[in-house]
Order: structure tokens, then sequence, then C-alpha cells
């Protein structure tokens, strides 16, 4: 399988070319960085995998639907206005799209899921989560997709499942998804997700501590989304969670 990489001398680009070169099923379909004929890749390649900034990542999709090549994204920060343009991409193209590539990330959001359901409105829930001092989006696209995930096991609890609050004044809201954020050193990350009730409290949370888990996430979806039909996915898909 040919694999392209977008933004190849990325951190995360860099640990994919070694781990795309290292597997005896996949060759390396080549690289482009910004002002690259990305174009070319595109129509070269089985899969692209692009892990860039959201301006470039849009691009990217529509090139994905222009050619027909399937896409895995792993960047972070879009708005829904950038994630609608992904999903009228996906409409001719399979695109796999996570905020985290990590399989112990995509466990955490389905125990955050079921946790919010099970354990009702009366819990609150607070998402505390610590990156290296280059990561650029706040709260990460990890923090908020836990946030999602909480609010859609509440869905039927409490309308909206609940509100993102990331600047606190004053009293809490019952019903609020807090977010707290730390940014240093060279933290790959971390995430807590804990629900406080009277009296106890349940910390559900990942550590990562080597960014390659990310490319080794990202080239298992790659396999996989190769074969599917068009149409928007995500790793829980890939897992099957």
């Amino acid at each position: 399988m040919l694999v392209g990489i977008t933004g190849y001398k990325g951190r995360v680009g860099q640990i994919l070319v070694n781990e795309v070169e290292a597997a005896q099923d996949l060759t390396l379909a080549g690289g482009v960085d910004m002002g690259d004929d990305t174009k070319a890749l595109f129509e070269k390649a089985d899969v692209i995998i692009d892990f860039t900034r959201p301006e470039a990542t849009v691009a990217h999709a529509k090139l994905a639907a222009e050619t027909g090549t399937a896409l895995v994204i792993g960047t972070t920060g879009l708005d829904d206005a950038q994630e609608d343009v992904l999903k009228t991409a996906a409409q001719k193209t399979s695109i796999l799209y996570a905020a985290n590539m990590s399989v112990g990330v995509n466990m955490l959001l389905a125990l955050v899921e079921q946790a919010a359901a099970r354990l009702g409105i009366d819990w609150d829930i607070e998402i505390f989560e610590t990156h290296h001092h280059h990561k650029i989006d706040s709260p990460s696209g990890t923090a908020l997709a836990l946030g999602k995930a909480a609010q859609k096991g509440r869905e039927n609890i409490i309308k909206g499942g609940g509100d993102f609050v990331t600047d606190r004044e004053g009293k809490r809201n019952q019903g609020d998804i807090g977010y707290a954020v730390q940014r240093g050193g060279d933290v790959v990350g971390e995430h807590d997700v804990t629900f406080f009730s009277q009296g106890e409290r349940l910390t559900l949370g990942h550590k990562a501590t080597d960014r390659s888990l990310f490319a080794k996430g990202a080239l298992h979806g790659a396999r996989w989304i190769k074969d599917q039909p068009a149409g928007l996915y995500s790793m829980q898909d890939v897992l099957d969670l």
C-alpha cells in the first residue's frame, strides 16, 4: 500500500516516515510540506495521512475528494465550518478523522460516554489536560472529544448534554463540563476526566509518553480506511468500540 504524508517535516510527520519505512506491508509514496506539489502525491498514493493545521487539512480534504484518495486526518483544532468541509469531502471518498489516534484514548472516550450516561446529572464533570509548550490549540482536540463523549452520554438526561466551560468565573452551574489546561515542557499528552459527587469522585485518565503511538494508530487506521466506502469515520469505527 502506497502511503503519502502531508506535513512530513513536522514532529509526527517524521515519526510517520520512519514507521512507514519500517513496515513490511507499506511503501512511502512521498511527503509534502508547504509549497510542494500536493496534488501529485494524492494522485500517486493509496492513502494520505495528514497531521498539519486546520486550513491545510481542509485543502487536503478537498483534494482527497477530487482524486478519490483515502485520507487519514490527525489534525486538531478544526472549527465547525472546517469539519463541515470534511463531511462534504467524505461523500466522495473515505476519510478517517480522529482527534487522537491512540487506542487507549479511544477506549477512554467510550468509557467516559458510558460513565456520563450511568452516573447522571448529579455528578459534576471536569476535564484536565496537559501538553508540551509548543501545543497550539487549547483545550486540546482530545479534551474536546472527551467533553463531547460526556455530552453524548448525558444527552438523554440533560438538554444538549451540558455546556462546555473553558474560562470559569463564579459559581459552577449544574450540568457544566469544565476544562482546565496546562502547557509546559515536553509533555506528550495527559488527559483526566473526573466525575465529582457528594463524598466521592471517579477519575478516568490516559497518559501518552511516546509520540510514536499516534503514528502507529494512524497507520492502523490507514490500513483499515483504504478498503472502506466513501464516508466519514472515526477511530471508534476502526477499533469497533
